[in-house]
Formats: structure tokens, C-alpha cells, sequence
């Protein structure tokens, strides 16, 4: 109910208003130049997945040569295991032969203790050796993500003799050489290479802040209270951003400062990686020499001392000599052949971490 303006009371009967509206838009927008920022932002996030991805190379470069070092562990464990049974076989015999000596009387019972004693410290060390053996298979097992329970057997491996080792050494000789190489080659080098590329792009992009950004837009709108209407009122609108930066609160020169600082650190990474390469080849390969020749020395070794306990065996027989002797040379001809051994498969573990230093590791041949 109304009251006119003569004071008269006016009953309106209700009504329903209907309203209804249709509209249809689009628009998007784009930027002009931005400083650089943007095509910096695209050279940095492809130099880092660059990085990311030669890291991952070199991830299993290492891999490679920690699976040849571990399976070398085991060639080893096993070829000490092999020398210490047949130094407990030789000893058992050796003691069965001075057990009938004492019997007639031809040699001392101390020697027979002494002997005994011998051959109990051969068997503790062949049961260490076994021990040894057991621990080197299953840390390569278990380094495979294999079940270290079940029952596996390693096949020897088929390494060259190192009598041909010279020609391996030729490819060696010229450490200014394999630096050369190692810095070509190595994947961690390049990938640290263009992380400091994308710390370059981070100072282009923090200096973007300095100049003024240039971006433009546009849009599409119409609208209509019935649907058959909708585009005969359309509005079209294109524009232009202009941004000038005058002050940021020295936001700008503290972005600036970050990045230079960030790439100042890659550069030093950059530089200390070098400086291992280099002292990681230079000592690798001085250790594969020295593992070369430890290998040439202990080989004669084994003959000197292989002949020796012949020699002092035939002399205990004959009673020129002491049952100490015998033991002693026993023990010196045990000794070169762990030692001719360990040179051996330490040869062939430098041999692949030099390559592996060089960046010559080629990992795709044992994927």
C-alpha cells in the first residue's frame, strides 16, 4: 500500500520483474619487452636442465665404476681365499711328513709343535679369508639391490694380463693430456659449466628491474537480455602498459648484488672442480703406476720365494736346516702372492677409475 501526496491510501497489487542477462567475453594479454627477463628466464631454466641431466650421467658413471670396484673386491677376496686352502693343504702335508720324521727319530717333537702351530694359523687365516670373501659378495650384492640370502656365483672376470699393460700405459703417458680430456669429457664439469651459465642469466634478469617493462592487452565482450540478441552489442578494447621504474626501495640493486654473488660462487665451484680433476688424475694415475710396478716387483717376488721354500724344504730334509726356516719361507712365499694379488686387481680398479676420472667411463655399454 502507497500514500499519495493528497494523503490518500492506494493499494498496487504485487508484480514479478523477470531479469535475465546473457554475456560472452575473452581477452588475454602479452608482454613487449620486459627487459630481457623473460628470454633469460627461458636460457636459465635450459641451462639448468642441462646441468641436471649430465649429473645424472656422471650419477652413473659412478655407479659403473663403483660396481667394477666392488666386483674387483670380490675377484680378489676370492683369489686370498684360494691362497690360504692351499696354504692349509700344504701345511697339513708338510706337518704329515714331520710327524713320520719324529717317529723315526730323524727330527725333534719340537718341531712337530711347530708345525702344528703353523698349520692352526693357516687354517684361522683361510677361515678369515672366507669371512673376507663372504663380506666382498655381499656388499656387491647388496650395492645391486640383490638379495644378499641367496645363493649367487660370481663369475671370474675375463682380465687381461697385465705382461700387456704397456700398451693400456700408452694411453696414459701425458697428464696434461687427460686433463684436456677430462674437462671435455666429464659431465659433472660441464653440467657445473652451465650452472654458472644459468647464475649469468639470473644477473640479466635482475637487471631487468632497471629498465621499463612494455606489455599490451585486449578484450571481447557483448551481452544481451535474450540469446538471439547476445552479439549485436559487442565491445572490443585493445591497450598498451607502459611501467617506468623510478624506485623500488633497493629492491633492484639487492636482486643485482644476490645474483652476481650467486654467480662469483658457481665461478669458484667451477674453479674447484677443476683443480680436483686435475689432482684426481694426477694421483690416480701415479697410483696406476705405482700399482704397475708393485705388480712387476711382486711377480718376481713370487718366483724368488716360491724357489726359496723349495730350497729350504730340501734343506730341512737333508738337516741343513731349521724347521723355522721352513716356516719362515713358507710364510715370505704366502706373503708375495697376496701381495702379487693385491697389485693385480688394484691395477685393474685404478685402470677404471682414471678412465672414469677422464670422463671415458662409458656407461651405456652396461645399461
Amino acid at each position: 500500500k502507497q500514500i499519495d501526496f493528497f494523503g490518500n491510501e492506494i493499494t498496487i497489487p504485487p508484480s514479478k520483474v523477470d531479469s535475465r542477462n546473457y554475456s560472452v567475453s575473452t581477452g588475454g594479454s602479452w608482454t613487449l619487452f620486459d627487459g630481457l627477463a623473460n628470454i633469460a628466464n627461458i636460457k636459465s631454466a635450459k641451462n639448468q636442465l642441462t646441468a641436471a641431466k649430465l649429473q645424472l650421467q656422471k650419477q652413473k658413471e659412478d655407479i659403473v665404476l663403483k660396481t667394477i670396484q666392488l666386483y674387483y673386491n670380490v675377484l680378489s677376496a676370492k683369489e686370498l681365499l684360494r691362497v690360504r686352502e692351499e696354504n692349509v693343504k700344504y701345511n697339513q702335508k708338510l706337518l704329515e711328513t714331520i710327524e713320520l720324521k719324529n717317529k723315526l727319530g730323524s727330527v725333534a717333537v719340537s718341531d712337530v709343535y711347530s708345525q702344528k702351530v703353523q698349520l692352526g694359523n693357516a687354517q684361522l687365516l683361510e677361515i678369515q679369508a672366507k669371512n673376507d670373501y663372504e663380506n666382498a659378495k655381499s656388499t656387491l650384492l647388496n650395492y645391486l639391490a640383490l638379495n644378499i640370502l641367496d645363493d649367487y656365483e660370481l663369475a671370474d672376470s675375463n682380465v687381461a694380463d697385465l705382461q700387456g699393460a704397456e700398451s693400456q700405459l700408452k694411453d696414459f703417458n701425458n697428464i696434461q693430456k687427460m686433463v684436456q680430456e677430462a674437462l671435455t669429457n666429464r659431465p659433472d664439469y660441464r653440467g657445473q659449466l652451465f650452472s654458472y651459465r644459468s647464475r649469468l642469466n639470473q644477473i640479466t634478469i635482475a637487471k631487468s628491474g632497471y629498465l621499463p617493462s612494455l606489455s599490451g592487452n585486449f578484450s571481447f565482450s557483448t551481452s544481451a537480455t535474450n540469446p538471439k540478441d547476445l552479439f549485436n552489442r559487442r565491445v572490443y578494447f585493445l591497450g598498451l602498459n607502459l611501467r617506468i621504474p623510478i624506485f623500488s626501495n633497493f629492491n633492484t640493486e639487492r636482486s643485482v648484488e644476490l645474483a652476481k654473488v650467486g654467480a662469483l660462487n658457481a665461478r669458484e665451484d667451477l674453479q674447484a672442480l677443476k683443480r680436483q680433476i686435475k689432482i684426481e688424475i694426477q694421483q690416480t694415475y701415479l697410483n696406476l703406476i705405482a700399482a704397475r710396478e708393485q705388480w712387476d716387483v711382486s711377480v718376481a717376488n713370487v718366483k724368488s720365494a716360491l724357489e726359496n721354500r723349495k730350497v729350504n724344504r730340501e734343506r730341512y730334509n737333508l738337516g741343513s736346516a731349521t724347521i723355522l726356516d721352513v716356516l719362515q719361507s713358507d710364510r715370505d712365499y704366502t706373503q708375495a702372492i697376496q701381495n702379487k694379488i693385491s697389485a693385480e686387481y688394484s691395477y685393474y680398479q685404478l685402470r677404471f677409475s682414471l678412465l672414469n676420472a677422464m670422463g671415458k667411463l662409458d656407461y651405456k655399454k652396461y645399461e
